[in-house]
């Protein structure tokens, strides 16, 4: 069991990890070793998160989750596999972190009289200094 939060676990069992080879430098190290992690996590089919999680989960993976709802995180940072298959669990268990958090409630507000006054006296003394940068009109007295 993995520990997200102080009663929040999530099975071992749920996570799927492939492994593959890394993109960019390395050298021939690159080419020969599979250190890049892929890790899947199906988030509808977990038993332990909650249905306001999921929620919230899905809202924060964007891209990374698939249609029918399987988390996809890659991670080829460093170059070793160890290193990166933790890295990999270390940003799942940050997102459902952030997901088990309820964002707080918007209250409606509106601007106060005086900051209303205060926005309408800054835009009519702008008005005043752009009105006198117009050109004088030449007379009709020639």
């Amino acid at each position: 069991m993995i520990q997200v939060t102080e009663t929040l676990f999530i099975d071992e069992s749920d996570i799927q990890l492939d492994f593959m080879r890394s993109s960019g430098p390395g050298g021939q190290n690159v080419n020969k070793v599979s250190t890049a992690v892929q890790l899947r996590f199906n988030v509808l089919q977990s038993a332990n998160l909650s249905t306001e999680i999921r929620i919230r989960l899905k809202r924060i993976a964007g891209k990374k989750m698939t249609e029918d709802g399987c988390l996809i995180i890659k991670a080829n940072r460093f170059r070793s596999q160890d290193k990166n298959r933790k890295d990999a669990i270390k940003r799942l268990i940050e997102m459902i972190r952030q997901a088990t958090v309820k964002p707080k409630p918007r209250h409606k507000s509106r601007p106060s009289r005086a900051a209303r006054e205060r926005r309408l006296s800054a835009k009519k003394k702008r008005s005043e200094i752009k009105r006198r940068r117009r050109g004088v009109k030449p007379s009709d007295d020639s």
